[in-house]
């Protein structure tokens, strides 16, 4: 777990209290471009609301309801007055303020003990508040791009108290539609909301309605491609919605950031930004656009140049770069001045034909070194500090050993192996098909990169994986990580495709480690195949031993998996982290007088065909067990055992996949009862192929 980074950043506040108009706009810098009172009504005397019911709605407490995360309780009477974010609309500036602490010890009394940053979380409380203010959702749409930006959104919603508990059939810790009527779309993987909201903006045009889209996108999202391609084409298409960026100043890609060059937030970057949002000077500059246009072509363009030198002089850095995409660019404002943000989103909002806007928002979070202390040590070494240390000491011996990483998060166990070969390991961040392709090239230069990217973002990559690794034979060693069930994350970041689409791929070896031993060895092959890409996966969570010294990779044949234990009735064959729960129903069955051989593949591509031939002619029944989507090990076990004819004879095979289903959040040891993959299903499904049904439900009750 990362230090608990809680805090609250207050910006400069101006004064924005006063009818814009062109006389002050000149003349002085006092008077402030936007109208913004906030009626002084209070939430304590407003009698209740009457509001949509929801299916699956939960009543918000100041804590949640579980004994496990609440120790004390806060006071928070203007979060419990809420019961819809309308209400936001009758609260004072002091009262929203007084609601954005209330939240934010809301959110700090639980989420630190999550074992997750609550820096993204509580740095967008104000933003959530002004939002939420400012629009009518649900009929103004506000689309979220990740999951830690929507607490406070989901707080004011009133799903709160469920979250922490992630209890089945409870809410969603992503937004979901199917839950809410104030999540107008599913958070995925990150940079999606700009895209959403452009269809949904598009679809509103179609069919003659008004209602305002809002696209939210952090820093790190914003650096996924799909970002700027739906930014190019929201300026292709100009059609109206409003981008914001949530620019909280941390970011795995750039940790000292802090320290050079970024958009700062003073009294005259805040005017400026009012008065760029004003409507007199939005339809002041199109007035000057349309005459321009007239006087001629030449005239019209020495005008846009001069306007975007102007506005590329007020702006931070790298602003008119989202003016070449065709979006109106406002910022930067500041994210935790609630009058700063409701000025400006409310003349933005007021702009009924002006076409794709973007509102640059500073949010940051400060380090709090009382609630630092708090911070979970991990007691038990998990998979990927046991692949770091193997890589570390592959790459010791070899020089042409390079890392590149992919995806949302870097896994901190990998700092390591950056710290020691600084020169040899690049963070790409969310740019997985430029990952892919990079390491391609880095293998056509004669180096042996190692891809390193979670599962359920490796999704993303799949045309590269294609056709710039594995039809050109590209030696690209992909380290799938994340793989399987990932507990709390649910099926946002859940790895069960990727044995399926990697092993149909006719160039690439398959391979999973059944226990770290196996891991370590199986970097060690990886490094030693130089004529075609090769994968291989392992799941979140501690190791099996819990004194384990990594010791040198020895190679593994490829293509050849190995018998645990021998036996003659049952044959349980694992792939993968599963072969240690066929081990546990080993010593089910064994209880009960069955002699049960244990196989580990380790390969899905090239299957051991002789093993598991071996196992079909001297065993009565052959249970195939892996963490992933039907098409997978399984399916190539299959394809194999009904071409060799052993379907014809004796044999009962059954293969035990993960379900067609999507798995919600939940503990890891809960998951793998829903997805029915732990010992006891294992060990009931041989039960049952053998005509013990009694003992079957027996041994599941």
């Amino acid at each position: 777990m990362g230090s608990a980074s809680i805090g609250y950043h207050f910006g400069i506040s101006a004064p924005c209290d006063g009818n814009f108009n062109s006389r002050s706009y000149i003349t002085t810098l006092s008077s402030l471009p936007c109208q913004f009172e906030i009626p002084r009504k209070s939430l304590f005397s407003a009698a209740s609301s009457t509001h949509k019911e929801f299916p699956n709605r939960a009543r918000v407490y100041a804590l949640p309801n579980t004994d496990e995360y609440c120790d004390e309780k806060s006071e928070t009477p203007i979060l419990d007055s809420i019961e819809t974010p309308s209400q936001l609309k009758n609260l004072s500036v002091k009262e929203l303020k007084q609601l954005a602490g209330e939240i934010r010890t809301e959110l700090l009394s639980v989420l630190w003990k999550t074992q997750k940053s609550v820096n993204p979380s509580v740095a967008a409380i104000e933003l959530t508040l002004a939002l939420h203010y400012v629009f009518r959702a649900p009929v103004d749409k506000i689309l979220w791009d990740a999951v830690e930006q929507t607490y406070a959104h989901k707080v004011l919603t009133r799903r709160w108290s469920a979250i922490p508990s992630r209890q089945k059939n409870g809410i969603s810790v992503a937004t979901s539609r199917l839950e809410s009527e104030f999540d107008s779309f599913g958070v995925g993987h990150g940079c999606n909301s700009i895209s959403a909201g452009l269809g949904l903006a598009v679809a509103r045009d179609l069919k003659g309605k008004r209602d305002r889209v809002v696209a939210v996108i952090d820093n790190v999202t914003m650096t996924a491609g799909q970002a700027y391609e739906a930014m190019s084409n929201a300026g292709y298409l100009d059609s109206n919605m409003i981008v914001i960026l949530n620019d909280n100043r941390h970011s795995f890609l750039h940790p000292n950031m802090e320290d050079g060059s970024k958009a700062s937030i003073s009294a005259l970057s805040s005017f400026m930004s009012k008065i760029q949002s004003s409507q007199f000077f939005r339809k002041f500059r199109e007035l000057a656009k349309a005459m321009t246009k007239r006087i001629g072509k030449g005239m019209y363009e020495w005008a846009a140049k001069v306007d975007e030198y102007a506005r590329g002089m007020v702006g931070p850095t790298g602003s008119t770069l989202f003016e070449e995409l065709g979006l109106y660019y406002i910022g930067p404002v500041d994210g935790h001045n609630i009058e700063d943000l409701v000025c400006v989103l409310r003349e933005v909002a007021s702009l009924d034909s002006m076409g794709p806007v973007l509102v640059h928002v500073i949010t940051e979070g400060k380090r709090d070194t009382e609630t630092s202390k708090n911070i979970v040590v991990k007691d038990r070494r998990t998979y990927s500090d046991c692949f770091v240390e193997a890589l570390v000491m592959e790459a010791e011996k070899d020089r042409d050993i390079v890392v590149v990483h992919a995806g949302m998060e870097m896994d901190p166990s990998l700092v390591t192996f950056q710290e020691r070969f600084p020169d040899r390991f690049f963070n790409v961040g969310m740019a997985e098909q430029h990952a892919v392709t990079f390491s391609a090239g880095l293998s056509s230069g004669g180096l042996k990169p190692f891809c390193i990217i979670p599962s359920a973002f490796l999704q993303r990559a799949y045309d590269q994986v294609v056709h710039d690794v594995d039809r050109q034979r590209k030696a690209v060693r992909f380290v799938i990580t994340s793989a399987g069930l990932v507990g709390s994350d649910g099926p946002v970041q859940c790895g069960a495709f990727d044995i399926a689409f990697m092993s149909s791929l006719p160039n690439m070896i398959a391979m999973a480690p059944a226990d770290e031993d196996e891991l370590v060895n199986m970097v060690a092959t990886a490094a030693y195949v130089t004529d075609r890409p090769v994968c291989f996966r392992f799941p979140r969570g501690a190791i099996v031993s819990k004194n384990y010294l990594v010791p040198t990779g020895l190679p593994i044949e490829i293509g050849r998996g190995r018998v645990l234990v021998q036996g003659q009735d049952v044959a349980l064959l694992g792939y993968g982290a599963m072969v240690q729960n066929c081990q546990n129903a080993h010593t089910l069955l064994s209880k009960l007088g069955l002699n049960v051989t244990v196989a580990d593949a380790r390969f899905c591509k090239p299957l051991d065909i002789k093993l598991v031939r071996d196992l079909c002619e001297n065993h009565k029944v052959l249970i195939s067990v892996e963490e992933g989507c039907v098409g997978g090990f399984g399916s190539h076990v299959a394809q194999f055992i009904a071409l060799d004819g052993q379907l014809d004879g004796k044999i009962k095979w059954r293969p035990i996949v993960l379900p067609d289903g999507y798995i919600e959040e939940a503990s890891p040891s809960k998951q793998l009862v829903l997805a029915g993959l732990t010992g006891h299903h294992i060990a009931a499904t041989a039960l049952s192929l053998l005509g013990r049904t009694r003992e079957a439900l027996l041994l599941m009750s």
